[in-house]
């Protein structure tokens, strides 16, 4: 196996997944998402994309994470939050501690 930038061994036998949400201060819009590598799904939304919905609205900025030992708990919360009632948790738990 190649030798990763960080995280060595654990990196490539315990694979966390992560939902997260990012905000656009300009915009003030926010995004959620869900990756098993955030570091560079950030760099997609902020650098390398070239088509769409996030690159509208760049800088973003990761204001929340969640991480989950299996893909299906992390799309089940992916999918809590993109309702009507995961947007308000995120307006009213979440944003409020960066504006």
């Amino acid at each position: 196996l190649p030798k990763p930038l960080f995280w060595g061994f654990f990196y490539y036998f315990n694979i966390m997944f992560c939902v997260y949400v990012l905000y656009s201060f300009s915009a003030q819009r926010f995004y959620t998402g869900m990756t098993s590598d955030l570091i560079t799904r950030f760099k997609f939304h902020n650098e390398k994309s070239t088509k769409g919905h996030t690159i509208r609205y760049r800088p973003w900025f990761c204001i929340h994470v969640e991480f989950f030992d299996s893909k299906s708990e992390a799309f089940l919360r992916e999918k809590e939050l993109k309702t009507g009632k995961g947007r308000e948790w995120i307006k009213s738990h979440i944003l409020p501690n960066y504006l």
